[in-house]
Order: structure tokens, then sequence, then C-alpha cells
């Protein structure tokens, strides 16, 4: 059985040797390099661009500009998306600091870059607007002619009777919580290569979501999908922010204008951060509770800085809607979500999607409900956790929820119960403990598919659009692939993304990968078997309903040593392989009035608590042990999950406590990564142990960010305890900690 053991990925060896294909380090026959003329104002109308002088640079050989797009049998103007409003170059005017004004396309990357300095553009200032509070004024400028208000989505959630919810409570808190805009910081940035040849369109891409890139850019050029191949080499990390359309057209477009030479675009670090961004968002909620801790009411209102365009933006407003309540008990829920144009970077999905955000705000909330009413946080939380069979406020009702678990689980690995120990503890150093929860929806409508084929050799190969980011997906969907086909884990080779080979797959993205595509494994298992008996028949001289499958053999039920091994049931029947195509969809969506409706098809569940040690003197604040717990269902392979625990505590540990894109006027003042922090080793608590819980249902779901959103709230809820002092706005600094004890 391969399924439930450790497993080491299946390209370790290539990672460690060096020898992995990234795309950052392809090189193809003949190629070109691109660079970006990045604009340097943040609202203005383009008057002119004057290219005429780069193009006699020697080495140049084309240049993109927005005079380009729009032209018959050529790239169109605008981006397929949720809301089509994101153009592929800048047009008339460009909306933040390093939209993409021209593109050039040249034998060197140096070449390259001188040329960008020979572009003249004449700009005419526009004015500028970059928070959302400015955005929603009335005399703001009008970003989007469509939107006139600025507000590009409004995700309404309606459940029971909010005003009789507050009225029946004996206590309403209302509190304000913001995060800022963060970058997803990739150890592999953002690469794309194009090369149109033979009428057909191939593109190389660091995406999470080949698919997707393939319908955007077929509809793009106005051609059939079967003229677009997109080949997903492995990803140096994503993170969400490679799992929607971003730079594809726009080396598809500059691919078309060079006419069959191909061209690559890598971006730089500085670049990366114009690309695409965290939402920041401000976040007002608002609870009615009982004095015994029972919830009468939750009112929420969400206010997403999208930047300065919302194509991918807005569908996770609605996101956010749903993962704004929390996983509790609350009979009467509002929930308004707005995203709001800026003239900032677009921003995008960040790994837990709008959970992060939403989780920060709602597990903190919990922690002043449960001071305010002289309860213990936990004990609140236990109160009011969603089990199974609970109606959730979308009216859906749960299944397989394990809430409850995942926090008892840290918070009894922590010693909750147990006194703190404050041996520790000085007259300026203090100790503190605090938890989080968190509940995460996937994607409600989505289809995963994959390909089985077992040949003469025994070899089975597996195809899927599944993108390996250094999550260890391929080697698990082995796992699963070996399992539903009964053959050792070895025989299993797995084939990449690449649209002209493998099937459809929505996303690599959402945690959904390891339930979604295991499944449609396990479908095609299915039927490859019943294939495999089907051609054993003549073979083993019985009907196929006295077949069945055991370990890599067709047998005789009733006399298993009569067998035939799969290769020698495709060998004899003169065949070089059998295949059979594997699928599996779910569908769900609210009503866009009332959010009433299946919001997901699992709820994906985590928790995390921790202890800190507080310096009242300097505000600076350590983090001494930290669990965490993440339900996975059934656990494919144990070390991998530890590993994405850890791994999603680490990573949470960054916009916890360090990370903020800084702006000054719309200009990024610290895109680089001396001036913008990331946890280092330095960072890790002192004790980091994780775990994740396995029910007897026998799903599997995936555990890709369940154990990242708790984390903020965690570390705030635990210098509360230590301190006494709330800080609601992210990154958790030792300056906003020492102003908070100081009145500040």
């Amino acid at each position: 059985m391969a399924i439930g053991k450790s497993i080491p990925v299946v390209d370790s060896v290539a990672k460690v040797t060096g020898t992995i294909p990234y795309g950052i380090n392809m090189k193809l026959p003949n190629m070109l390099f691109a660079k970006i003329l990045h604009s340097p104002l943040p609202h203005a109308k383009i008057v002119s661009i004057d290219t005429s002088a780069a193009e006699e640079l020697p080495g140049v050989v084309a240049i993109l500009t927005g005079k380009d797009l729009g032209q018959p049998n050529g790239p169109q103007k605008l981006i397929t998306g949720f809301i089509k409003d994101r153009p592929v170059i800048a047009l008339d005017r460009v909306r933040y600091i390093g939209e993409p004004v021209a593109v050039v396309a040249a034998e060197s990357e140096k070449i390259a870059e001188e040329a960008l300095y020979m572009i003249d553009v004449d700009y005419e200032d526009l004015p500028a607007i970059y928070e959302t509070k400015a955005s929603m004024q009335p005399d703001a400028p009008i970003l989007n002619e469509a939107f006139p208000d600025n507000c590009y989505r409004h995700a309404k959630l309606r459940h029971g009777d909010i005003e009789a919810g507050f009225a029946a409570a004996d206590a309403i808190i209302e509190e304000v919580y913001t995060s800022p805009a963060a970058q997803h910081v990739t150890l592999e940035p953002h690469v794309n290569a194009a090369q149109w040849k033979d009428g057909r369109l191939t593109v190389w891409s660091g995406s999470q979501s080949p698919h997707r890139v393939r319908g955007s850019l077929a509809a793009l050029l106005g051609i059939e999908k079967d003229r677009v191949r997109v080949i997903v080499p492995p990803l140096g990390g994503g993170y969400g922010g490679k799992g929607h359309v971003r730079l594809q057209p726009l080396i598809a477009a500059i691919a078309w204008k060079v006419g069959g030479r191909p061209v690559k675009l890598t971006l730089t670090r500085s670049e990366e951060f114009v690309n695409v961004t965290k939402h920041a968002v401000t976040i007002t909620i608002k609870s009615g509770v009982k004095k015994d801790g029972t919830f009468t009411a939750r009112q929420v209102t969400l206010h997403w800085n999208g930047g300065a365009y919302a194509d991918s933006s807005a569908s996770l407003v609605g996101s956010g809607m749903v993962r704004a309540v929390g996983p509790y008990r609350i009979p009467h829920v509002w929930v308004d979500s707005y995203g709001y144009y800026t003239n900032l970077p677009p921003s995008g999905p960040f790994r837990g999607a709008m959970s992060s955000q939403t989780t920060w705000a709602y597990e903190s909330h919990m922690d002043t409900i449960a001071h305010r009413l002289g309860m213990d946080p936990l004990k609140l939380r236990l109160k009011n956790l969603l089990v199974s069979g609970d109606e959730f406020a979308t009216s859906e009702i749960l299944h397989d929820i394990h809430f409850v678990e995942c926090l008892k689980t840290c918070a009894d690995n922590l010693g909750w119960e147990r006194p703190l120990d404050r041996s520790g503890e000085s007259e300026t150093v203090k100790r503190g403990r605090g938890l989080g929860v968190m509940m995460k929806s996937t994607i409600p409508t989505s289809q995963s598919e994959c390909r089985l084929k077992v040949d003469t050799q025994g070899q089975l190969s597996f195809y899927t659009s599944t993108v390996e980011m250094g999550q260890g997906a391929h080697t698990a969907l082995a796992q699963i692939a070996a399992e539903a086909m009964e053959v050792p884990f070895e025989t299993v080779t797995t084939i990449g993304p690449d649209t002209d080979r493998t099937p459809f797959d929505t996303t690599t993205s959402a945690a959904r990968s390891t339930g979604m595509m295991g499944m449609a494994i396990f479908n095609g298992a299915e039927i490859l078997k019943q294939k495999l008996i089907e051609a054993a028949v003549p073979l083993l001289e019985h009907p196929a309903e006295e077949l069945s499958v055991k370990d890599g053999h067709v047998i005789v039920t009733a006399k298993p040593e009569q067998r035939m091994s799969y290769a020698e049931v495709v060998g004899r029947n003169n065949l070089e392989s059998l295949e059979a195509l594997g699928a599996f969809e779910t569908k769900g969506g609210l009503d866009p009035e009332t959010g009433q409706g299946l919001s997901t098809p699992h709820w994906h569940q985590g928790a995390g608590a921790c202890e800190v040690e507080v310096d009242t003197e300097t505000g600076k604040f350590t983090i001494l042990r930290y669990q965490s717990a993440s339900f996975a269902g059934r656990v494919v392979n144990p070390q991998l999950v530890r590993l994405q625990n850890d791994g999603n505590v680490i990573f949470g540990l960054g916009p916890a406590v360090l990370e903020e894109i800084v702006f000054d006027e719309g200009q990024i003042i610290n895109p680089n990564l001396s001036d913008y922090m990331i946890p280092s080793f330095l960072d890790i608590p002192h004790q980091l142990n994780g775990e994740a819980l396995e029910s007897d249902v026998g799903e599997i779901h995936g555990i890709g960010e369940m154990t990242l959103p708790p984390v903020a709230p965690a570390i705030a809820n635990a210098i509360y305890d230590a301190v006494g002092i709330r800080i609601r706005d992210l990154p958790i600094t030792a300056e906003k900690v020492l102003r908070a004890m100081n009145n500040e």
C-alpha cells in the first residue's frame, strides 16, 4: 500500500544536485530576451510613445506598445478575467507605478535593458488614490469608467435577522483590524517564454493554472484552444501569485510581433513587487454575545484594496466574504465584502487567499470577546465551534468537521490547562499563551482530469496538469495512483503539465489538488482496471464477472493463483498500452444577493497555539513554542504533511510579524530582500510541532494552507495574555507592542 508511507519526493535528488529543469534556467534555440519598460507614475495619460531610437539599436528585434494591440489577426487589447479590465500592456493611460508601457525583445538582456532607456514616453499626470478609504469618497477620481464609484465587487451574505440578533445580545463588541499588502517572494520569479511556429503558439510558463492560461491566450488571440500549447516546468514556489493569468499575454504578444523566434521574459526581484501583491484590507467586525458566551449575531464589513485592476481580484472578494465569518455557530450573520480600485499594483491570491486576513480579524476578535466576558479563550471557542451536522451561515450543512479536535490538539500539546511556566519571567520579561482556529473554503465549482496508462513493461504512466511547485504534489499523487492501481510506487511515472498531453485541471491552488486530482485518479483507475479485466477475458478463459484485480494482476476471483500481470494482459493482446481518463468535478455557488447556497465541497480546517515571551522595555517578543494541527482526512504522505504544516507556520510568520510592502505616493520603497523582510532561521519558534488529524470517513483533503492563517492571531493573543495590549494592525512589530504598552 503506497498511501500512508513517507516516501521521499520524487524530484529530491534533482533539487539537491541542481539538475531540476526550472523555467528560469530554460534555454531555447535562437532565443530572444524581453525586458519591460514600467510606468514611473501612479496615474497618468499617455500622450505619446517614441520607440524609434530604441528600434535602431543593434540587436533590438521588436518593441511592443499599446498601439500594436487590437489589430486584425493579432492580440486583442484586454485580458480575459472575472472582470475584463486589464490590458495586455498600457493603452491610453497608466494606473500604477510599474505598469508595463513597452516591451523590448532583443538578442540579449543587456541590449534589451539599454533599449528601455532610449524609449521616450510623454505623460500627463492624473490624480491618484492609494487607500480604499480615499477610493470610496464621492469626489474620488474614477479609475475605471465601468465602475464610477471605484467598487468593482460587492459580495453579500445575509443569514437570519441581524437586527434581532443584536437585540438579543447581552454585549455587542466591535473592532477594526487591518492587514497590509505583502509580496509572495517565491525563490523563482515569474518566468515565461513564447514562440509562434506553424500557426501555433507555444508558451512555457511558471503558472499554477496551465489550462486557464491556455483558454485566456486563445481568447486573447481569437484562435482555437488547440492552437495554443502551455508547458509548465517545475516551479520554484507559487503561493497563489502564479495562480491566475499574469504575464503570459504579454510574452505571447511580443512573440507574435517577433514572428517565429522564441522570446523569454524573467522578472527581477523588484519587478515581482509590482507584478502582483497580497490584498490589503480593513475589516470591521461586530459580534453580539450572551453573558454565557453564546453568540447571537455577527456583522463583518471588508474593504479590499484590489489595486489598479480587478481581473482576478473580483472573485476573491467573494471568497473573503464567506471566510470572514469564522468557524462558529452564529444564528444571525451579515457580511459585506467590497473590492475597490486604487492606483497600486494589482492584488491577487496570497497563500491562504483571503483566509489569512479574515482569520487575523475574527480570531483576534474572539479573544477580545473572551476577555470582555471573563471567559477562558479556549472554552469560549469550544463552546461555539461548528461540528458535523451544523448549519453554516450560507445555509449549507457541514460534514466531516473537526475544528474542535484541531484546536484541542494544539491546546493540549501546548499544555493550556496547566499553569503557565513562568520560570523565565522577570520584572521586565512576561510570558503569555494564545491560540486560533481557521476555516477556509475551496473552489466550489471545479474539475480535475487525469490519464492513466499501463504498458507492456508494467509501467504505470500518470498524466496530470497538477503543477509541482515544491509542495510534493507529484509524489503524493503518484502514491495515490500506485494504490488505486495496486502496483508498486516505483513503477509509476508522472508526466507533468503540458496542455497538449495532460488533460484538464482547473488550477493547482486553494489546497484542492490532492483531494480533487486524487479522486480523479481513483475514478480513472476503476475504468482502467475494468479495461484490463475485459482484455483478460479470452486469456484467462473466464467471464469478466468472475475476474478481479489484485496486486498488479488480473485474477480469477475464486482461484487467485490463476492470474496474469497487467503487462502480460497488454502484451498478449498485441497492444502497446491500455489507458483510461479519470475525472472528478464539484459544483456549487452562492446566491449573489444573499450568499446562500453551497460555498465549497469541503471546509479546510486548522488551528495553532503558541507561547511567547515579551520584553516590556523594548517591545521585542520571542515565540518560544508553537503547536499546529490540520485536518487531512486521510494522510497520503506523513512526512510531506509534517513539512507542509511546519512550512505553513514559518511562512505565516512573515505577514504576521515582518512583512509589509511600504508605499510612498504609490511608489514601493522596499522592493528588495534587503528592506522587505521575510522569516529566517532566527525567527522560527524555539519549539515547532505539528500534527495532521485523520478521520474514519477516509476522504483525502488538501492541507496546503491549513496551519498558516492562525499564526498571526495566535501570536497577537499570546502577547495580549502576556502584557495586556491588543495589536489590531499587521504586522505585529516590537515598536507597535512598545507603543501600545506606553499607550501611544
